[in-house]
């Protein structure tokens, strides 16, 4: 299936992991320590949006407990900085257009493990949504508050 999505940027999917307390969850990235992020990850050929959002899900957070609440009406884009992009995109994306999934989050905290696959974290906790754009990388941050505006109902 061929994912629809805006020229020049990458297909991605973003996760929004909501606990029951309403908290979401983040993890830091080694080489941006000083932001928090929700999980995310590209759409690989083949793969639909939801596939790959169950995937990254795995793959980032190392747990499958969750179940899935809603899916973002749009595909959101940002611009990656060129010092942050990546090598292997040999200059094809300018950023990535996101398709977001809100989750509920069915197990505990000994059910993460972010060390599952090949780290993407380095450390996770979990954080109230009116805080997720303030430690944000900058170049995120209008996606948080684009989606946090969407999600709003699930984590208020």
């Amino acid at each position: 299936m061929k994912v629809a999505v805006p020229k020049f940027y990458r297909p991605n999917v973003g996760l929004m992991l909501i606990a029951p307390d309403r908290r979401v969850f983040v993890g830091r990235r080694p080489k941006l320590p000083d932001a928090w992020q929700m999980p995310q990850g590209g759409i690989d050929r083949g793969e639909t949006p939801v596939e790959a959002a169950c995937r990254e899900l795995g793959e980032e957070v190392g747990t499958t407990r969750a179940l899935l609440l809603r899916e973002s009406r749009e595909w959101i884009t940002y611009d990656v900085p060129e010092t942050l992009r990546p090598p292997y995109w040999k200059g094809r994306w300018r950023g990535q257009a996101q398709k977001w999934f809100a989750l509920a989050f069915t197990g505990t905290d000994a059910d993460i493990d972010i060390a599952a696959h090949t780290p993407e974290f380095d450390a996770w906790r979990w954080t109230a949504a009116h805080e997720l754009t303030a430690t944000a990388a900058p170049f995120k941050r209008a996606v948080y508050v684009t989606i946090l505006k969407e999600f709003a109902d699930l984590v208020s």
